[in-house]
């Protein structure tokens, strides 16, 4: 069974840097588009950053300059380095992964990112 796991999130004061980590495994089947989205009490999941396996990456408007996606393929990981934090990303953040060539998608548990001074 395809796991998915997410680890780095935390408690950084506002202006901190945290670094997110979601590595893929048991997939017997590439992965293709990888991505991060988060969810804040009371909101809506939303898309924060993707990138696809050849390294092209999109991002929400809010985080643009000072997050950072990137990946490994050969390790199906993908990091997310978040710098310049301000209270507004306090979130669960969860970690997606999309089959290659495939519909199917993959979700980690989701990691707490809080920031607070």
């Amino acid at each position: 069974q395809v796991q998915v796991v997410e680890s780095g999130g935390g408690f950084v004061q506002p202006g901190g840097s945290l670094r997110l980590s979601c590595t893929v495994s048991r997939s017997p089947f590439s992965i293709g588009h990888m991505g991060w989205y988060r969810q804040a009490p009371g909101k809506q999941r939303e898309s924060v950053a993707t990138i696809t396996r050849g390294g092209i990456t999109d991002y929400a408007e809010s985080v643009k300059g000072r997050f950072t996606i990137s990946r490994d393929n050969a390790k199906n990981t993908v990091y997310l380095q978040m710098n310049s934090l301000q209270l507004e990303d306090t979130a669960v953040y969860y970690c997606n992964a999309k089959r290659q060539f495939a519909t199917v998608e993959y979700w980690g548990q989701g990691t707490q990112v809080t920031v607070s001074s």
